[in-house]
């Protein structure tokens, strides 16, 4: 999704559908195919992030002078930032190309939005070439940064780029000579692009990029969107049940029992801790266990046999007295 015609597939491919009761039964294949991919469970972090980045691109969308307001999404790894900003992506692009369809034979699309993933140790030389990769902007080995950034600058702009998504920027550091260049392209890119940035990373405020003078200029252009473990009581709701509901809810098994994932809520709490990644993925493991064993249900047993994620395990593992 790096690319643009790879994420131009992912936003226009149609999402994994629950099973309905007048569907024809699936294959098995399709239904392992259907718990491998699964659908996306809209968390309270997803439905604020929607909310903010419409927000903003309204905010921001005549502003000319200064640099449009950001959104950071930050929080602990395996909480489901990347599930969040790829599903605000797509909701965007498709909301885009609704309307304003391409015009009959036009060759190009527009590209409403831009997944960018910083590279580990990212130079500005490297973070720009990544911008440039996603619209397969040629970039010669001798062309200088300002050359790739003012080809980046115009190509986007020809596009028609709205909303810019910037993964894993916790990877930079700008502590350091190259951290603190790159960190300096992106805040030129804020002001020479017509467009609403959001940054993931994990556990952001706790980084170098929120402290000195460049920390300063992020966190007072940026809104800080936390995507954090979910709790299993907020007030009288119950935020954590509420997921599981919707996750059992969405899954095809032949003789599973509504009701058994949301009875195990404290059970599945603690053994995630809240993530909702950790969660999503011990369902799905667990799911297509019981397609393969013929089972096709899912019980505590069950769930108890599926190993989860080395930091699910970590947060379970007994701390040894002395």
């Amino acid at each position: 999704m790096t690319t643009w015609q790879g994420w131009q597939r992912f936003a226009t491919t149609d999402p994994p559908a629950p099973p309905q009761p007048d569907d024809p039964p699936r294959s098995t294949e399709e239904r392992l195919a259907y718990h491998s991919v699964f659908v996306t469970i809209r968390t309270p972090a997803i439905s604020q992030l929607a909310t903010q980045v419409r927000t903003l691109m309204i905010l921001g969308r005549h502003q000319q002078t200064t640099a449009r307001p950001s959104l950071i999404v930050t929080g602990p790894a395996a909480a489901g930032k990347t599930t969040a900003l790829l599903n605000v992506g797509r909701t965007c692009h498709l909301a885009h190309i609704r309307k304003n369809p391409p015009p009959p034979g036009s060759a190009h699309a527009a590209a409403p939005v831009a997944y960018v993933l910083v590279p580990p140790g990212a130079t500005a030389k490297s973070l720009i070439t990544e911008f440039a990769r996603y619209l397969g902007i040629p970039v010669a080995t001798r062309m200088t940064q300002t050359q790739i950034t003012d080809a980046v600058c115009h190509s986007y702009t020809q596009a028609g780029v709205q909303l810019v998504l910037i993964d894993e920027i916790h990877r930079l550091n700008p502590r350091t000579t190259t951290g603190a260049q790159a960190a300096d392209l992106l805040k030129d890119l804020t002001e020479r692009l017509a467009a609403t940035f959001v940054y993931a990373g994990i556990n952001l405020p706790d980084t170098p990029l929120f402290s000195g003078t460049r920390g300063a200029q992020l966190a007072g252009r940026a809104t800080l969107i936390t995507c954090g473990p979910l709790p299993a009581r907020h007030g009288t709701r119950q935020p954590f049940r509420d997921v599981i509901t919707d996750i059992e809810n969405a899954l095809d098994l032949h003789h599973h029992k509504p009701g058994t994932l949301p009875r195990h809520a404290p059970y599945l709490h603690q053994r995630t801790a809240g993530r909702i990644g950790s969660l999503t993925r011990l369902i799905r493991q667990t799911a297509i266990t019981a397609i393969h064993d013929g089972t096709e249900r899912i019980t505590k047993t069950t769930l108890d046999a599926v190993q989860l994620d080395h930091l699910a395990e970590q947060h379970n593992r007994p701390t040894r007295s002395r």
